[in-house]
């Protein structure tokens, strides 16, 4: 898959920051991938790596970690990783993601998403091996990249919680937990949402609103 594949989409209704509208281009064209039509429908992102060429496994399946790794992956905490894909192509042509046990199902959907726009926007893959250690002792990732990360998760986002979508929920008084149900993900997700869309202060505004 390549990004510029898929930028034909409408922009007359996008957020209205540059990074912003980086994001929902790109999620849009994943959106338009997955064969989603309206904003307002849930995207699945186990049916997306599926069509992506992906084989989400299972973390007990991986082989030749240290303990050391193990235990750090699988560590508890809002902070503790999530997952990842594998560097290496497996023999029939898929790319193999892994997901950390330990996290609930809203996770894992952000997460495979995130792994998904990481091969859409052509990122090198995070590696799962753990190689080293920082000065204070800590074991950290080799090759972790903020920018790529950054915009791997946010495109994920934009894709799970398009704007159009969560404007149009805003307007009519939803809240974050009813549209967190709608989508299938975590009410800390639509918050996010709504506040880098530039959305919050019309969601604030009609959440109390009388609906019609």
């Amino acid at each position: 898959m390549r990004a510029s594949a898929f930028l034909n989409v409408d922009t007359s209704e996008i957020p209205p920051t540059q990074k912003g509208r980086h994001y929902e281009v790109r999620a849009q064209g994943l959106r338009e991938f997955a064969g989603l039509r309206d904003d307002e429908d849930p995207l699945d992102p186990f049916e997306l790596a599926l069509a992506a060429n992906l084989l989400v496994a299972s973390f007990e399946d991986i082989e030749q970690l240290s303990q050391d790794a193990r235990e750090h992956l699988l560590g508890a905490g809002k902070d503790s990783w999530s997952g990842g894909a594998a560097s290496h192509v497996l023999p029939d042509g898929r790319k193999l993601i892994i997901l950390n046990p330990t996290h609930g199902k809203n996770r894992h959907r952000a997460t495979l998403m995130e792994e998904v726009c990481h091969l859409f926007l052509g990122h090198k893959p995070s590696r799962l091996a753990i190689e080293k250690k920082d000065k204070q002792g800590n074991i950290v990732a080799r090759d972790y990249n903020a920018e790529i990360e950054e915009e791997a998760y946010s495109t994920g986002a934009a894709a799970l919680v398009p704007y159009r979508g969560i404007k149009k929920m805003a307007e009519q008084g939803r809240t974050a937990a009813e549209m967190a149900r709608h989508y299938g993900v975590s009410k800390a997700l639509i918050e996010y949402r709504l506040k880098v869309s530039r959305l919050w202060d019309i969601y604030s505004n009609n959440i109390f609103s009388p609906r019609s």
